[in-house]
Formats: C-alpha cells, structure tokens, sequence
C-alpha cells in the first residue's frame, strides 16, 4: 500500500517519510488515536516505504519487487500479529492460522473494525471474543530469529495489542528489551491505556487524528460512487471514524428500516397506541437476532442524538439531514427526565436479546417502558 493511497493524514505521512530519510526509525513504534482514523493502512504504507527498493521523496515507487509484494501482503519480511479466535478444532491458533483471511480483508479494505475481522474467522454459532495467544509469542521469536530474506527490515505489524493476554505481553517485552536487528515493530493500538505500562514505555507514539468529514465523504464518492449528499451526510454521522463512514454505506438499507422502525415505535409510544405497537413487536421480533440488537443500539445512538439536540450546537449532533429534520420535532420529548431511563432500557434489551432471550417478550417490555418514559419527558 502506498502513501498516497492512504485516505488523508498528509502530516502523518510527511512526518514518517522525514523519520525514514533523516535515519531516525524506532525499532518499536506505536500508532495511537480513535478507531477508524486509518492506522493500519498507514502502518502497511510505512513498512512498504521502509523497503522500497527506489523510494521518492514522498512515497514508495510501487513498482520494485518488494512492493510488488507488499501490494499482495505477501512479502516475505512482512509479518502480522492480530486477535484470533480459539475454536474446537484451533485450540492454539496465531495469527498465520488466518492469513489468507487477513491479506483478502485487508486487500479488499484495510479500514474496519475488529469486530468485523472476526466476523470474518468465526463459525456460524460461535461467540467466542478475539484475543492474541501465548502461541503467538513462540511465533513472534521464531520469525525475527530468520536473516531479512530481501528487505531492509523486517516489519512486525501488531494489529490491537491491548488484545494480547498477560503471558503473550510479558514475551513481547524482552523481544522489545533486545531488539533483532534491523527489525522494525509497528503496534496498531485503538486502547493504548489497556496495554501493560512496561511495552508502552519502550515504543515511540504516533497520535493519528481523526478523519475531517470532507476526507471521509470524498473517499465514499469515490469509493462506491454514491451522490455528494449521501456522502456528506454518512460523513456527519461517522464523526471522524471512516469505518463508520463505511459502516453508513453498507448499511444504507438496513439503516433505513432501522430509522423507519425508529419512527413507529416513537410515535406508537407517544399517542400509546399499544395495538399498534404490538405489531410493531411482532414484526421487529421476526428480523434475525442480530439484526434486532442492531436496531437497539441504532435506537440509543437516536436518543443519544436527539438529548444533544436540545443544548442547540448543531455541531455535535451526528445526524443524516433526513434524521435531523425529524428530530427537530422529537428531541424535546428526549430530556433531563428520560433520556437516561430509556438508552439503559434500551441498552438493557439488547444484553438480554444476546443472551437469547425471548425476542417477542423483551421488546414488548421496553415497549411499555417507553410508553411510560415518553410520558414523563412530555409532562418534563
């Protein structure tokens, strides 16, 4: 990947080319700030800088051997650390286990998020959390104890380590403590703060801003061709993150029928028509499950926004133009009195969907809550 393909962060990239051109690359650097700012891309671009064969002033040729394949991810002093799943028949897996996964992610769009990676890696049924091994440490000494094949360095990408468990951690601090030569780590971390203190203090920070809406929204146009309104608007509500500007994207449809069921349930609640909000339960308890838990955190996203509407700064509501103008008229119900009350009964129906609950019930429930809830913001 090159710079230039790189969504925005010009300053980043200036500053990472002056570090390879005046000598001056740590052999751990750890590239920090919010999730969705393009870490990772920048991560692959700097470690196909570093062993381009004919680099310009600015970035990578693209056209010498090793990009050739850095641009596949297959180059062979490129490697990858990245949380992965156990399963019953991977009861000790490392990152290689999922490479072929990883290069076709990454390839296809290397701006998403870890729980869309491992979406990717489990099984149909499983809901086993992503995490970086003991195994993966063995893995690690054995790969930096091999000579540099045909690079100048030999780039580690470690993809969340905050991900890493405490024996994992604790080996990958004396590798830190002793370097390979010519070795060069680069950690990708959304959560520094969840990293043991002993490895943060041995790497070289690079904050990452966040996205301006007009990077996130020119990269939508021209990525999936979609018009400058819906680009700008799925810009506004992404605030800064381009996963979630992706995420608006691939979700257009679903984000609808989320913003239409939205509407019902609001207005059924309000006038407490409960007939109608039974239906309302009855279709909405038909969608599969995940659909249903993201409908409810798209709902406290709503109230979230809809509370801040009332304060009148425009520029901290994250609204499509089609949202905001309806807002308009509902945020004066979402107040001091309820707002709280109904993202935990909102928040409270969804950990309870997870667990398997009975869908039909649990949204009836919160349907009445809410009826009471609307209620008490109008009296407010």
């Amino acid at each position: 990947m090159l710079f230039k393909q790189v969504v925005g962060q010009q300053d980043i990239k200036n500053r990472l080319v002056r570090m390879v051109q005046e000598n001056r690359v740590s052999h751990t650097l750890l590239f920090t700030g919010p999730e969705g700012n393009g870490k990772l891309a920048m991560a692959i671009a700097f470690a196909q800088y570093l062993n381009c064969l004919n680099p310009s002033e600015g970035d990578a040729c693209g056209e010498c051997s090793s990009c050739k394949k850095y641009n596949k991810l297959v180059h062979p002093d490129l490697h990858f650390v990245f949380p992965v799943i156990k399963t019953t028949s991977e009861k000790n897996p490392v990152s290689d286990t999922y490479i072929s996964e990883w290069r076709t992610l990454v390839n296809e769009n290397p701006y998403f998020s870890l729980t869309t990676w491992l979406n990717q890696i489990r099984k149909e049924g499983e809901n086993k959390q992503g995490a970086i091994f003991t195994a993966e440490s063995s893995e690690i000494i054995r790969k930096l104890s091999l000579k540099t094949f045909e690079g100048k360095y030999k780039a580690m990408i470690v993809w969340m380590p905050e991900k890493m468990n405490e024996a994992t951690a604790n080996k990958l601090l004396k590798i830190l403590e002793e370097p390979t030569p010519n070795t060069v780590f680069i950690l990708v971390s959304n959560h520094p703060d969840e990293m043991i203190s002993t490895i943060l203090s041995r790497t070289q920070q690079l904050k990452i801003p966040a996205f301006s809406d007009s990077e996130i929204a020119n990269y939508l146009i021209e990525k999936y061709e979609i018009s400058e309104a819906e680009a700008q608007g799925a810009a506004k509500v992404a605030n800064g993150s381009l996963i979630d500007g992706v995420e608006q994207v691939h979700m257009s449809e679903d984000n609808q029928f989320f913003f239409e069921s939205f509407v019902q349930m609001m207005r059924y609640s309000y006038a407490r028509k409960v007939k109608e909000m039974l239906n309302w339960v009855e279709e909405m308890s038909r969608q599969p499950r995940e659909k249903q838990r993201n409908f409810l955190n798209y709902a406290i996203k709503m109230i979230r926004e809809n509370y801040i509407m009332n304060f009148k700064q425009p520029d901290i509501v994250y609204l499509t133009p089609e949202q905001y103008d309806w807002s308009k008229k509902f945020s004066p119900f979402i107040n001091d009195k309820n707002a709280l009350m109904i993202s935990e009964d909102f928040a409270l129906a969804d950990s309870h969907i997870g667990q398997n609950g009975n869908s039909k019930v649990i949204l009836f429930d919160l349907a009445l809550k809410l009826i009471i809830s609307i209620k008490t913001g109008v009296e407010g």
